[in-house]
């Protein structure tokens, strides 16, 4: 409610997603991204009837997205949580980025109507009223969407939920739209020119039109299974700085996202002498690095192969009592050649017939 302090509102907020899983936290945040938003919505409507401005309107109608994708994202993450089953064997994490094209394309939709609606108000502007109190509406807000949308998306991020992570993102650009509505009220305020409201609602409504443009092609990415390469690039740079001396080649690299769960699928190349309990430790050692930089919501499908000839020569490892070649040089893993077999190959072609 208007009266309700910010933070009381964030540090219940908080208070209420710091102990569960991270199904259940990513559910429960969602939870309180959508009652913050039909409390919001209902406040800018407030906003609205007092002052009869534009700006203020389509503030709301784009309150009213997040209403809209806020229960969409509910029902995915709830659909997300669900654990695997003969049907999804890979589970159920995808709904999320169902859900983010959705809220994607509601945001540009939204986009779309506002201008329509300022552009209208451009051409014959209003006259408003009592735009003091309509500022301090829309002021308070602004304020609770960018702390909701702030814990939102730093929450997302940390449990890989893509949904959540649209909705942060969703919060943070009403937030940061509604304080440029709220910079116009002020122009107006003191000048008395009308047709700030439009042309403030127009310049605001591009914004959103491409958050939501850049949620919708993530989200789509997601669903094709689009390389990111921002996270590959993250787990090349752990490897390689914990490297093992057993890990003689890294290759073959795949990384799926499930909405929240992340699909590791690799090649490891180990000494050909180790036994199967050897080679096994080796795999725990890999996974255990990557989970503790990821997080436990990570599915492991490591297939190990045995060192070769040609693979002395990028083999560091010290008192091999079976090489046949001599070590030339560790050869580092990079976005290009952990994709792939190159190294290998590289390696091969030294080795004569």
């Amino acid at each position: 409610m208007p009266g309700t302090p910010g933070w009381l509102i964030c540090s219940t907020f908080i208070a209420n997603v710091s102990v569960l899983n991270p199904q259940q936290e990513n559910l429960r945040i969602q939870k309180w991204v959508v009652t913050v938003a039909v409390v919001l919505f209902a406040v800018k409507v407030t906003a609205y009837f007092i002052t009869h401005s534009v700006a203020i309107l389509t503030d709301a109608l784009e309150s009213t997205v997040n209403v809209i994708a806020g229960f969409i994202g509910l029902y995915s993450l709830h659909i997300a949580s669900k654990p695997k089953d003969v049907d999804h064997p890979y589970g159920h994490g995808k709904a999320e980025f169902l859900s983010a094209a959705v809220e994607g394309s509601f945001i540009i939709v939204a986009g779309i109507v506002i201008i329509y609606e300022a552009g209208k108000n451009l051409i014959n502007p209003k006259p408003l009223q009592q735009l003091d109190w309509g500022i301090l509406l829309v002021a308070f807000t602004a304020v609770i969407n960018y702390l909701v949308g702030f814990i939102t998306l730093r929450r997302g991020r940390k449990n890989n939920s893509i949904a959540l992570i649209a909705s942060g993102k969703h919060l943070q650009t009403d937030t940061w739209s509604t304080l440029g509505i709220i910079v116009g009220l002020i122009l107006i305020y003191y000048t008395g020119e009308a047709w700030i409201d439009g042309a403030v609602a127009i310049l605001f409504a591009l914004i959103i039109i491409y958050t939501g443009y850049s949620i919708l092609r993530k989200s789509i990415a997601g669903i094709m299974d689009e390389a990111d390469a921002e996270l590959l690039k993250k787990i090349v740079h752990l490897l390689n700085n914990n490297r093992r001396e057993n890990w003689i080649d890294l290759h073959n690299l795949r990384v799926i996202k499930y909405g929240g769960q992340l699909h590791v699928d690799c090649h490891l190349t180990v000494p050909w002498y180790l036994n199967v309990m050897e080679a096994h430790e080796e795999v725990d050692e890999l996974t255990r690095l990557i989970k503790t930089a990821f997080g436990d919501s990570v599915e492991f499908f490591v297939h190990t192969d045995p060192c070769l000839d040609f693979s002395c020569y990028i083999c560091s490892k010290e008192g091999c009592h079976v090489r046949n070649h001599a070590y030339e040089q560790q050869i580092d893993w990079t976005l290009e050649n952990i994709l792939s077999d190159k190294k290998h190959q590289l390696a091969k072609e030294k080795t004569p017939l």
